[in-house]
């Protein structure tokens, strides 16, 4: 088995290397005194990728947990720039994270991977196209935060007490192929609505229903997210041609934070309990409770949408919760 230290050494390296190839990309494309100027110039987006991140590296919120909220009720940036901006910099930040859990050993299931991804690329191409363009701003502003309070909730519920949890898929067969299948395409749907959610999504199915542990959940769903954001990029950029100013402006002063917050995140989850890592989601599942609680205007159809969407949302975390097939004990 390798020393502790040694692994800490190797995860260090990786990170240090991805950071330096990007920068180097980064400053030969746009040249030292243009790349400086950018960062200043929207020194908000930068200090905010500070902390998204870390959080997209190293927890299955992702970063739109810091991104979406921030931007929309703080800087008072329009959600649909923020949702681009956050699939546009997660496909550099959360993908060289992705690349430092791969390249560090961290354990993962590929194939929830696999099949969470084909279903997340049908769903963001759905709701790019038939949902994004219809819906107001508060009702998707809402919908996120009622995502993540349902998810919240049950998070709670799972760990008051100790439990078993696998370490990957207890069992695979064609239903949980179809089932990954289904989670993935609501994951994509949602990510293409505020920039990131298929990491959410599954990282509820994976822990609430089969019952993995939070240290595997974390890394498989930020390597979802990876993918999603990279394909949500490419559709929005070159297919929607939405990939327009200031939104590029946003991406490149944020470019260097990212590639060093996001591999960095993903090393500190590696390292932190399970019980740790949910009390740091809890958390902020309640900053953006309060937040959009105090900031968003509650018009009727976004309150009634936020009802319908956590009566969804609840009642499908409910019946994970409720099911016992993947448990350890009916597994065994």
């Amino acid at each position: 088995m390798t020393p502790p230290n040694k692994i800490s050494v190797r995860k260090g390296t990786v990170t240090i290397c991805i950071a330096l190839t990007v920068w180097t990309i980064w400053l030969s494309l746009l040249g030292i005194n243009r790349a400086i100027s950018y960062v200043m110039e929207y020194w908000e987006i930068a200090l905010t990728m500070i902390f998204g991140s870390a959080v997209s590296g190293g927890t299955s919120l992702g970063g739109a947990a810091v991104i979406f909220p921030v931007f929309t009720k703080v800087l008072h940036i329009d959600p649909s720039e923020a949702k681009i901006f956050s699939l546009a910099i997660q496909s550099i930040g959360i993908t060289a994270a992705a690349i430092g859990i791969v390249l560090t050993g961290i354990r993962v299931d590929w194939r929830v991977i696999c099949w969470g991804s084909i279903g997340g690329l049908i769903g963001m191409v759905f709701g790019a196209i038939l949902l994004a363009p219809v819906l107001p701003p508060d009702v998707i502003k809402m919908s996120f935060t009622v995502l993540l309070a349902s998810f919240g909730i049950t998070l709670l519920a799972l760990n008051r007490l100790p439990r078993e949890v696998h370490l990957g898929m207890p069992i695979w067969t064609a239903n949980e192929r179809i089932i990954w299948l289904l989670a993935g395409t609501m994951g994509g749907i949602i990510s293409s609505l505020v920039g990131s959610g298929i990491n959410i999504f599954c990282f509820s199915v994976m822990v609430i229903l089969f019952r993995f542990c939070e240290r595997v959940a974390t890394p498989t769903s930020v390597i979802l997210m990876a993918t999603n954001a990279v394909f949500g990029f490419a559709f929005y950029a070159w297919i929607l041609n939405d990939f327009i100013e200031p939104v590029r402006s946003y991406w490149l002063a944020a470019i260097p934070v990212v590639v060093v917050g996001a591999p960095l995140g993903a090393i500190l989850s590696s390292l932190l309990t399970r019980q740790t890592l949910a009390n740091i989601v809890i958390g902020l599942i309640s900053l953006e409770i309060i937040s959009s609680l105090l900031l968003v205007e509650m018009t009727s159809l976004a309150i009634y949408s936020s009802l319908i969407a956590m009566m969804f949302f609840s009642g499908l975390n409910y019946w994970m919760y409720r099911t016992n097939i993947y448990s350890k004990e009916s597994v065994d």
